[in-house]
């Protein structure tokens, strides 16, 4: 029997760190794209030529 729980126990500890892995993986992709996404945001709101003059009349 405590051969039995100790296999269990090694199978238990691997699927954990395989499950680990994976939402790590997840993490990863997910922080790559949100960084994709606001380097295109910042890109996209680059205007040079607006707020260089300002005109103002009373």
């Amino acid at each position: 029997m405590s051969a039995v729980n100790g296999v269990t126990a090694i199978a238990t500890a691997s699927l954990k760190q395989e499950v680990g892995y994976a939402v790590l993986a997840k993490a990863k992709d997910q922080t790559e794209q949100q960084g994709q996404e606001l380097i295109r945001m910042m890109q996209m709101s680059v205007q040079p030529h607006l707020g260089a003059n300002l005109d103002i009349s009373v």
